[in-house]
C-alpha cells in the first residue's frame, strides 16, 4: 500500500502540515516534531511524490544544461557536478550538447520553453546577443563560461583572461622566452579570451608576440594538439614552452615532443588548461590551470534555483569562480 502523509502524521503523533514542513525542507519546525517526523518517515518508508508536487507548483522538475561538447572532459565533470547541485535542490537535469556551433545553439535554446524545463543553464561557444530572445520561453537562463556576451541574463564563469595570463607568467618566470600558444580558433569566444590573457603576459614579461607562435585549432581535441606541436617545433626557431587552451590540446602537444624525441619540459615547457583528471596521470604530468568546477557548478544551479523559486526582478548577477594554476612536471613541479 501507499504510505500516504497522513500515516506518517499518525505515527509521528503530529499535523499532516508539520510532516508537509519536513519533507518540504522548511526551517520553522520545532526540533523535537522534527526527530519524531524523520523516524517516522523511515520507519513508514516515505517517499513523496515528486511528478505530483512539481504538478501543484506549476513546474517540471526539470532544469537544462547546453555544453558544447561532452566527449571533452570539462564538459562531461561539469555536466555531472551540475547533476549533483541539482538533485540537492530537487532538480533532475536533461543534457543538450551543440558541438559549439551557433546553428545548434540557436536551435536549442528556442526548444527550451515551460513545458519542457523549468529553466536553463547554458555554455554556449558561437551564440551572439541577437541569438537570446528577449524572453526565453518565460524560463530563467544562466550563462556558464567565458564566452562574452553582452546581454541581461545572469553569467558565471572564471576570470578567463586572468587564467590565461596567469599560466603564460609562470612559463616566462621559468626563463622561457619563445612561449608559443594551441587553440586559436575565432569562431570560440574561449579562443579569443585565452588568446587575450596569452598576448597580455608576453606584454608584462617583455616578449613581443608573433603569429607563426600561435597554431589554430578547429577543435580541442589531443589530435589537433600533437599535429600543431609538430608544426610549431619544425620551425626555423621553435618554441621552449607552449601554452595549450585546453588540457586535451596539450596531451597531443606531450605526445608529439615524445614522439621526436625531445623532453618535456627541458626542452619544451607545457602548460594546459581545465585540471582534467588525465592530467595529473599523463607522463610527465601536466602543469595546468584549474578552475574550481565545483563551484562553477553550485553558483549557477543556486542563481537558476532562485529566479525559479521567486527572485525574478533582481539586476542580473555576474559571478566569478576561483580558479588556481596546478604546477606539475610539465614545467618542472611535481
Amino acid at each position: 500500500m501507499t504510505v500516504t502523509l497522513k500515516d506518517v502524521a499518525t505515527l509521528a503523533g503530529v499535523s499532516v502540515k508539520t510532516v508537509s514542513n519536513v519533507v518540504n525542507g522548511y526551517a520553522f519546525v520545532k526540533p523535537e516534531n522534527r526527530r519524531r517526523v524523520e523516524e517516522a518517515l523511515a520507519a513508514t518508508g516515505y517517499r513523496p511524490n515528486v511528478g505530483a508536487r512539481n504538478l501543484r507548483r506549476g513546474r517540471t522538475g526539470f532544469l537544462a544544461l547546453m555544453v558544447p561538447e561532452l566527449s571533452i572532459p570539462y564538459f562531461g565533470e561539469l555536466a555531472g557536478l551540475v547533476i549533483t547541485a541539482a538533485q540537492k535542490r530537487g532538480w533532475s537535469v536533461l543534457i543538450e550538447q551543440t558541438q559549439g556551433t551557433r546553428s545548434r545553439e540557436r536551435e536549442t535554446l528556442s526548444s527550451l520553453g515551460p513545458h519542457l524545463v523549468d529553466g536553463a543553464l547554458v555554455h554556449p561557444e558561437a551564440l551572439e546577443a541577437a541569438d537570446f530572445p528577449a524572453d526565453p520561453g518565460g524560463i530563467p537562463l544562466v550563462m556558464l563560461g567565458e564566452h562574452a556576451v553582452d546581454v541581461p541574463i545572469d553569467h558565471v564563469a572564471i576570470d578567463n583572461v586572468l587564467a590565461a595570463r596567469t599560466a603564460v607568467s609562470h612559463l616566462a618566470s621559468l626563463g622561457r622566452r619563445r612561449i608559443a600558444a594551441i587553440g586559436r580558433n575565432p569562431a570560440r569566444g574561449t579562443s579569443s579570451q585565452r588568446l587575450a590573457g596569452y598576448r597580455s603576459a608576453l606584454a608584462e614579461a617583455g616578449l613581443s608576440y608573433s603569429d607563426a607562435l600561435v597554431a589554430p585549432a578547429e577543435k580541442w581535441h589531443r589530435s589537433v594538439g600533437a599535429a600543431a606541436m609538430k608544426a610549431l617545433l619544425a620551425l626555423p626557431s621553435p618554441p621552449d614552452a607552449v601554452f595549450c587552451f585546453n588540457d586535451l590540446l596539450a596531451i597531443g602537444a606531450l605526445r608529439a615532443v615524445a614522439e621526436l624525441g625531445l623532453r618535456v619540459p627541458e626542452d619544451v615547457a607545457i602548460v594546459g588548461f581545465d585540471n582534467n583528471e588525465e592530467s595529473a596521470f599523463s607522463l610527465p604530468s601536466l602543469t595546468t590551470i584549474a578552475p574550481d568546477k565545483t563551484a562553477l557548478a553550485e553558483a549557477a544551479v543556486d542563481l537558476v534555483h532562485r529566479r525559479i523559486t521567486g527572485d525574478q526582478t533582481s539586476p542580473p548577477q555576474d559571478i566569478q569562480t576561483p580558479f588556481a594554476l596546478e604546477v606539475r612536471e610539465s614545467t618542472g613541479g611535481r
